[in-house]
């Protein structure tokens, strides 16, 4: 019996010491979890609080007004361009130059009318001139250059009007008259060779103006300033560039008029010839 409780005590002792042993280990285990608990919520909080922290610092950088884009300023248009480098190149130089420009047009569109309207088909006149003299005689033929328009239906009519005075006058009152027209179709022609050469001339005049006054301003302000010197340049350059382009513009219609004239008289001078020729043959017929 002895031998039986030593034995079951033995035993007993056994398993208490297993009991106490599993009970540390969950004890442990359980503290061991409460830890790691512990310390994820610390890392929780921490976490809060740098993402707080963040969220603060962010705040006022979505909180700032976003910087908005200037809209590009619209495009000028060429009237208005025209117009500021007409107010900066100075009113009182630049009306002059606009007023050789208005006057120059003027005469050149009022030239160029005239001269195609006095552009004739010649020798259609010639032909229309020849048929009169053979059905009607010289008073047919006058009246076919009455109703014709243009310096050489005029010529034709000096010529046969002194037809019967003899060849030699109706050449001479061809030539006569030829110099009349030719100085009815160049008139103008000076005025506009005035204002191509008064118009650049009258922009430089306004460019050293104006560098005079750059310089004084230079002398004023006691500082050889970029800007003061640049601006007074350039305000004073556009008074040469537009006398320079009015001049331009200019002398291209003078071209064009002048080559339509020389047009005109070489035609004259043709026909003056061939009026001769017929009344040559129309005398020696008769």
């Amino acid at each position: 019996m002895n031998k039986v409780f030593s034995i079951l005590a033995v035993f007993a002792l056994l398993n208490f010491g297993y009991v106490s042993n599993s009970y540390a280990q969950e004890e442990n285990t359980e503290a061991t979890t409460e830890e790691a608990t512990s310390e994820e919520v610390v890392d929780d909080s921490t976490t809060e609080a740098f993402t707080e922290e963040q969220m603060v610092e962010e705040e006022p950088m979505e909180e700032a007004a976003p910087v908005e884009e200037e809209e590009a300023a619209p495009e000028k248009s060429f009237h208005q361009v025209v117009k500021d480098k007409f107010i900066a190149g100075g009113p009182g130089f630049m009306s002059f130059v606009l007023v050789c420009l208005i006057l120059g047009l003027a005469i050149c569109i009022e030239r160029i009318l005239y001269l195609t309207m006095a552009t004739t088909n010649t020798k259609q006149l010639v032909e229309n001139v020849e048929a009169a003299l053979k059905s009607g005689g010289v008073e047919a033929a006058k009246e076919v250059c009455r109703n014709t328009k243009g310096p050489v239906a005029s010529i034709f009519y000096q010529g046969l009007d002194r037809s019967s005075e003899g060849i030699d006058m109706v050449e001479k009152s061809v030539v006569a008259y030829g110099s009349v027209q030719m100085g009815l179709m160049e008139k103008g022609l000076s005025w506009i060779s005035l204002f191509i050469a008064l118009a650049p001339m009258l922009g430089f005049f306004g460019t050293v103006v104006g560098m005079i006054g750059a310089f004084d301003a230079i002398a004023e302000a006691n500082n050889i300033s970029p800007g003061i010197v640049a601006g007074g340049i350039g305000v004073a350059l556009i008074t040469t560039v537009s006398g320079l382009l009015v001049a331009m513009v200019l002398q291209v219609f003078y071209n064009y008029i002048v080559a339509k004239v020389d047009s005109i008289v070489n035609d004259m001078e043709d026909a003056s010839i061939s009026l001769v020729d017929l009344l040559i043959k129309h005398q020696t017929k008769a």
